[in-house]
């Protein structure tokens, strides 16, 4: 139960800051913007979730820790056959993929690969830096960063698959403001 609500405090403190933050500006640019910002951010906590959270409850204990610095060997536990490699590397890329496609469609939906991926990379990388420093228990990996990137690649190239169908859903709610 402790832990439930060290979850939820940080659930709440993004509720607030989606109602009280980003909902009327994003509802004021129309349906078309709401629905793509409000899937980003719904993503993105599930990201939060997944890998950083609990976040607000932890702040005070940082530094109480050893901070493990990110392991810059590409595939290690592959190579030396370590752990469950596999399900690691599938849901990194599984994790990201989301991120490949909801990107253009969010602010500036002529976002081409190249800022894409470099956005993912960054995302990537902040989750990377901050899971050791953050929780004394997660550790970060050059792994993790070389198959959410991946993620992301294959999110764009389903993003320009399906441009098509999302642009018609997207044009069908800006028609009706």
């Amino acid at each position: 139960m402790k832990y439930l609500v060290k979850y939820l405090i940080d659930f709440t403190a993004l509720a607030l800051l989606y109602v009280f933050v980003f909902l009327g500006r994003w509802k004021s640019k129309g349906k078309d913007v709401l629905l793509a910002n409000t899937l980003m951010y719904i993503y993105l906590s599930f990201v939060l979730y997944f890998t950083l959270m609990p976040v607000i409850t932890s702040l005070p204990f940082i530094l109480n820790h050893p901070y493990k610095p990110m392991n810059l060997e590409p595939f290690i536990d592959v190579l030396m056959g370590r752990g469950d490699f596999f399900r690691q590397i599938v849901l990194n890329i599984i994790m990201t993929t989301p991120f490949g496609f909801l990107f253009p469609l969010t602010g500036n939906r002529t976002a081409k690969f190249g800022r894409t991926v470099f956005f993912c990379f960054l995302m990537s990388l902040g989750i990377e830096i901050l899971q050791p420093l953050i929780n004394g228990f997660r550790s970060s990996d050059i792994t993790d960063l070389i198959t959410n990137v991946t993620g992301g690649v294959l999110g764009y190239i389903f993003y320009v698959i399906f441009k098509p169908v999302t642009f018609w859903i997207l044009n069908c709610l800006k028609t009706k403001n």
